[in-house]
């Protein structure tokens, strides 16, 4: 059984400013590539519109809607207890980190 695939039509993209994946269309520049993005309302640095997460005030890197694709949540972490590793139990602390040696 495979997974149901995860990318997903820009249209329905959350423009809350929440970070997602998005793919970019190729063009003349280069081949289709995937960015992490988020939606302005526009401020003093820029119009409203998706941008580079690492954007900076003076750097803003702003898509046009055509430019992409589709988009993804971003992935997250599992942190439930039956996910994290044990604590480690060993008898002497000098073994960490091969200390002890």
């Amino acid at each position: 059984m495979t997974e149901p695939d995860p990318w997903r039509h820009m249209a329905s993209a959350p423009k809350n400013g929440s970070r997602i994946l998005v793919t970019i269309r190729p063009s003349e520049q280069g081949a289709a590539e995937v960015d992490l993005a988020y939606w302005s309302n526009g401020d003093q640095f820029g119009a409203e519109g998706w941008r580079a997460s690492d954007s900076s005030p003076g750097r803003i890197i702003q898509y046009a809607e055509p430019e992409l694709k589709c988009w993804m949540p971003m992935p997250s972490a599992n942190l439930t207890r039956t996910s994290m590793p044990s604590p480690w139990e060993g008898e002497d602390e000098r073994e960490l980190d091969g200390s002890g040696i």
